[in-house]
């Protein structure tokens, strides 16, 4: 799945690394060998949410 709008979140399905595009630029987000997942708007944590205060 190419990449194709700013503030998409994908994550890995392997090792759970999880990036939030800043720059579009259409190409294909692979980690761990293979295409990392599109979030839907209801699984986009970022960092932040995951990590106690």
């Amino acid at each position: 799945m190419s990449v194709k709008n700013v503030g998409e979140k994908y994550r890995c399905n392997i090792c759970g690394n999880q990036v939030t595009v800043t720059k579009a630029g259409g190409g294909t987000l692979v980690c761990c060998g293979q295409e990392m997942q599109l979030l839907g708007s209801h699984e986009q944590k970022t960092v932040d949410d995951e990590i106690p205060a």
